[in-house]
């Protein structure tokens, strides 16, 4: 199995790092490059789905990204030990019809030995929004790094 750097025992700059890699896979939207980052056996829970395995977080990925359109994540580090991060985050989607949302919720990760995710729990909610209300705007990928984090945006 090949390791994902930063691996647990986290530091604050380890962690912080951690979650800005899974933040640029997210933004990448492209699950056969977020679903690396995951053991095998990943156990998962998304709102109220409940799945494990790469097979299975790779087929949510592709549904989620079908549905939520334009998609883009900020992360931001909540709270870290030895071998687990919390995150909270938001993101910016449309839906079919045109419909702007902000998702905002916190995750819970834990890591096997070399920095993959085992355990991702995840609790969201979602606000409709109007166009004038978005505040992430860059191109599909990377969040620059001069784009306003959660806390600069008051969120």
């Amino acid at each position: 199995m090949t390791a994902k750097p930063p691996v647990p025992p986290f530091d604050l700059e380890g962690a912080i790092r951690k979650v800005r890699l899974a933040e640029d896979a997210w933004n990448s939207r492209d699950p056969d490059r977020v679903v690396l980052a995951y053991t095998p056996d990943s156990r998962w829970r998304n709102r109220v789905e409940r799945f494990t395995g790469r097979d299975a977080i790779h087929a949510f990925l592709q549904r989620k990204w079908q549905r939520e359109l334009e998609y883009r994540l900020i992360k931001a580090l909540w709270a870290y030990g030895e071998d687990r991060i919390a995150v909270r985050f938001a993101y910016e989607y449309r839906d079919d019809t045109g419909q702007w949302y902000r998702a905002y919720g916190n995750e819970n990760w834990q890591f096997d030995a070399d920095g993959l995710m085992h355990t991702r729990l995840a609790s969201i909610n979602d606000c409709p929004i109007n166009d004038d209300q978005r505040l992430f705007f860059w191109p599909q990928g990377r969040r620059p790094d001069d784009h306003a984090g959660l806390s600069d945006l008051g969120l």
